[in-house]
């Protein structure tokens, strides 16, 4: 199975086993909409099974990641929505996050400007995430009356950059510079503006360079050990590992250590 390009909600490309995501709205700094919402939420559930994609970059465009739901096409209705539908959604938006947290493949999010509401969420659940110094992160959910605890934020968030700083951003609803994201570690690197996209290329290209059936048991592991205990992590890491040593990446490591040669690893 290939990864999906044939997509209405947002621009989608796949070079060189890299697929590259953006949301298509820049005049209005990329909301999200019930419709993209689920088009994600789908198209990253479907990525499991593509074997042309071993990394994913959700990229910025026009300058700004994304602006969150939209106010007039998401946050209109579901004030005119009973409890039944409300939880529907929910449940939606947060499936979104699973499906990135469990598609199998690596995802760097790639920040630039306006990043925040749902399009914080989405950064916070990616693997990896460059940023610009213009980067503005920010979890409106208490801006609009609703609770910090969105999409995951009061689980994920606090394990990246620690519970009292998540804690603030959660109940204030602030911006996180990219200074303080990069020193708090929800970013892997700030790059000048211009070399956003370069960077994100980068990262991904080296990731996609390695050997991409045990980047998928990583992924795996990062994921599911967050409710293990550290006797059965070390139990689940130890049959994690004898599977990778029965990949022909790993044969061909050892013959390129031996030939002393750089290993060319082929996924499997």
């Amino acid at each position: 199975m290939t990864g999906r390009t044939d997509v209405k909600h947002f621009k989608c490309r796949i070079e060189r086993r890299i697929a590259t995501l953006q949301l298509d709205r820049p005049d209005r700094k990329n909301p999200l909409t019930f419709d993209s919402y689920a088009e994600l939420r789908d198209w990253f559930r479907d990525l499991v099974y593509a074997e042309d994609v071993d990394a994913v970059i959700f990229a910025s465009n026009g300058g700004n990641f994304s602006s969150g739901g939209d106010v007039h096409d998401i946050i209109g209705p579901l004030t005119k929505m009973n409890m039944k539908e409300l939880l529907t959604f929910t449940r939606m938006t947060g499936d979104l996050v699973k499906a990135i947290v469990n598609c199998g493949k690596p995802v760097i999010a790639a920040v630039d400007g306006i990043c925040v509401g749902a399009g914080a969420i989405i950064a916070m659940a990616s693997d990896l995430r460059i940023a610009t110094p213009d980067a503005k992160c920010a979890f409106l959910f208490t801006r609009v009356g609703l609770a910090g605890c969105d999409m995951g934020a009061c689980a994920i968030l606090p394990r990246i950059i620690g519970q009292g700083r998540a804690a603030e951003l959660l109940y204030t609803g602030r911006s996180m510079s990219a200074e303080e994201g990069a020193a708090w570690g929800f970013y892997n690197r700030v790059v000048p503006s211009g070399d956003l996209d370069a960077a994100a290329q980068d990262m991904a290209t080296r990731i996609v360079t390695g050997p991409n059936f045990a980047h998928m048991m990583t992924k795996t592991m990062l994921a599911q050990e967050w409710s293990m205990s550290i006797e059965q992590a070390i139990e689940a890491e130890a049959q994690a590992q004898a599977i990778c040593m029965q990949t022909g990446d790993f044969e061909r490591a050892y013959a390129a250590f031996v030939a002393k040669e750089k290993p060319v690893f082929e996924g499997n």
